[in-house]
């Protein structure tokens, strides 16, 4: 079973080329999450570099799931929104590497980063992702609610066309406004 866990701004640094080989990993294998094929780990670098900068700035929480030490997966929580939002965060870039799939990973990474944004106040969470792709079928299993498609909204590495659904998830308690 993987750990779980969050990174601070200095072990993302410390660790991007293995974050590089996980997204250069999961566009190979087709995932629609804002890159063209080919692309690999170097390709990969400067996307990393400006995650570290926004974990640094406060902006991001970076989780990462680690067998034996290594990152075998990853999610993002964007934090930082506008001052009407401070009860919303973003779920944004879950990735496995696909050798490491099946085991939980994407779940474990999922529930960590909900419990990290119902401690810090965000019970909204909102998330996009390719419609008819296996982590679809993943945030449903895991009580997300689907909310509509928009059609040929982003291209899979490949060029084609691609759906997107878009989810979100109430984490609990509304806290009222000041009024």
């Amino acid at each position: 079973m993987a750990m779980v866990r969050l990174l601070d701004a200095r072990e993302t640094e410390a660790r991007v080329g293995e974050l590089c080989t996980v997204l250069a990993d999961c566009v190979a294998g087709g995932a629609s999450v804002g890159f063209m094929a080919p692309y690999g780990p170097t390709e990969a670098l400067p996307f990393w570099q400006g995650v570290a900068q926004a974990v640094a700035q406060e902006a991001v929480l970076l989780f990462v799931a680690e067998e034996e030490g290594r990152i075998v997966g990853t999610v993002q929580l964007g934090i930082a929104l506008p001052p009407n939002q401070p009860h919303r965060a973003d779920l944004k870039k879950l990735l496995v590497l696909e050798a490491a799939r099946g085991r939980g990973h994407a779940r474990a990474l999922m529930a960590a980063a909900e419990t990290e944004a119902a401690r810090r106040g965000r019970f909204v969470l909102v998330l996009d992702t390719a419609t008819g792709s296996p982590a679809e079928a993943i945030y449903e299993r895991l009580g997300w609610q689907r909310v509509g498609i928009i059609p040929d909204y982003a291209l899979y590495p490949d060029g084609r066309y691609c759906a997107t659904t878009l989810f979100y998830k109430n984490l609990g308690t509304v806290a009222t406004a000041a009024a």
